[in-house]
């Protein structure tokens, strides 16, 4: 494994994000090089913590500025790869004023640029971060079933509801599937639930931000779009896990547990009792049925996912250190 690993290029459009940061560390350290893309190489906040991995990665890793709706920007980074994890996808929990330029085009256009980027290269095996803002929310599946990779968010309650962010999500995940199959591509999706651990880059992201109003107090209960916790680090695992292995095929669920979001906060206020963490309902995520072991297929492959526990005081220790959380 490790020989075919040495001198393999792989691209990771979004590599300067939360996941995407994590996932380029683990790939230099299995021996990859890595193409990382990021919004604009002169903003230190993108790059800055990437070339801080420069170091022991003997020129191993590549920056490229990319933007998903320039198609040529996109060709420079992938040209030469032979695998591409495609990260990059606009996310907010925050109310957004224009949802087609800002969440949908982005997202689903984007995804197609680089499916075609990767067809016109000759990429082996495509790796699509999706989310389960693909699988919820479903108000129409079965009350008696737990929700698993079959589902799928339902598009007109997320367009009546104004959820955004998994309409964006379904709809660039089924643009890609159906893409991948009328063009002949090796794709395999990974499906995160609300990804938390440790910060690489120096901003929270959409999930690290919740944890952080939770401990603030703030009562929100995300009912349309939490489905359960999961470590960056996992999550970073998963996707490798999914490209190495030739048996892997199709949606791939990457989370701790299936859970609600009162789960979550109780665990966090029995973890930080000096934090004023509200007390929630206990079913925030009306319908969502509890399950250990709803990730399955990566499981199979070897997955042994972090506790919700540990997920917490990875996450908490981290905003202590960058200066978040007092």
């Amino acid at each position: 494994m490790e020989e075919r690993r040495q001198g393999q290029v792989v691209c990771v459009p979004g590599g300067s994000g939360f996941i995407g940061s994590q996932l380029v560390q683990l790939l230099l350290r299995c021996g990859y090089t890595v193409h990382a893309t990021v919004k604009n190489l002169k903003d230190d906040s993108e790059t800055k913590h990437l070339e801080a991995m420069m170091a022991g990665a003997e020129s191993r890793l590549r920056l490229f500025q990319m933007d998903l709706l320039d198609y040529s920007s996109i060709v420079a980074a992938v040209s030469g790869s032979s695998g591409v994890f495609h990260l990059a996808s606009p996310c907010s929990i925050k109310p957004v004023t224009d949802p087609k330029s800002e969440m949908l085009d982005p997202a689903i256009s984007g995804t197609i640029n680089v499916l075609t980027a990767a067809k016109e290269s000759g990429v082996r095996r495509v790796v699509v971060t999706s989310s389960t803002a693909s699988i919820i929310p479903s108000p129409n599946w079965p009350d008696n079933v737990v929700k698993n990779e079959d589902c799928w968010t339902d598009e007109e309650y997320c367009k009546q509801n104004g959820v955004w962010y998994p309409l964006s999500k379904t709809l660039a995940e089924k643009a890609a599937w159906k893409f991948a199959t009328e063009n002949g591509i090796d794709l395999v999706v990974v499906n995160p639930g609300t990804v938390m651990g440790p910060m690489i880059p120096p901003v929270p992201n959409a999930s690290m931000e919740m944890l952080l109003r939770l401990l603030q107090g703030h009562d929100e209960v995300y009912k349309d779009f939490y489905m359960g916790s999961v470590h960056v680090k996992d999550v970073a695992l998963a996707h490798i896990l999914v490209y190495e292995n030739n048996s892997a095929t199709g949606r791939h669920l990457c989370i701790q547990a299936i859970s609600h979001f009162s789960d979550f906060a109780a665990k966090v206020a029995e973890c930080y009792p000096e934090y004023k963490v509200p007390r929630l309902p206990e079913d925030t995520q009306p319908g969502l049925l509890r399950c250990k072991d709803a990730a399955k297929k990566l499981m199979d492959l070897g997955m042994e996912f972090v506790s919700m526990e540990q997920i917490i005081k990875d996450s908490v220790e981290s905003l202590r250190s960058k200066g978040y959380l007092l």
